[in-house]
């Protein structure tokens, strides 16, 4: 089943106004994490405006139908969090809960959790 990476492109870190501004370190992120899950059938991403994390970005989703769902966020807009970011949710995708096992989390991920959504229920 699909697992989707949801990725805030208007994400700042603390100094980002010192560079050179040409692209907020959301879109970094994204570009990365986009080109690192390229040709992986089960995760997809995407971007959104504001995940509303500003104060731990970057921040990303990871979401799937009917499985836990996860916010992660202080993420450096690099080549190795992107790299953990799909790993991570690669094992998403091939869970039937969207539960990984702590031992399989890959380390780029370890420490940037935010916080944990049960799937919404099917019924009312």
């Amino acid at each position: 089943m699909t697992t989707w990476i949801t990725i805030c492109d208007t994400c700042k870190r603390e100094g980002w106004d010192q560079g050179d501004m040409t692209q907020t370190d959301g879109e970094k992120l994204a570009i990365l994490i986009e080109s690192a899950a390229n040709g992986l059938p089960d995760v997809k991403t995407r971007r959104v405006s504001c995940l509303m994390g500003c104060k731990s970005g970057c921040n990303v989703a990871i979401q799937g139908k009917a499985k836990l769902n996860y916010t992660l966020g202080d993420f450096m807009p690099d080549a190795d969090a992107a790299s953990g970011i799909v790993a991570y949710a690669n094992a998403h995708a091939q869970s039937a809960t969207g539960q990984v096992p702590y031992r399989d989390w890959p380390q780029e991920v370890k420490g940037h959790f935010v916080t944990r959504h049960p799937p919404l229920p099917d019924s009312e």
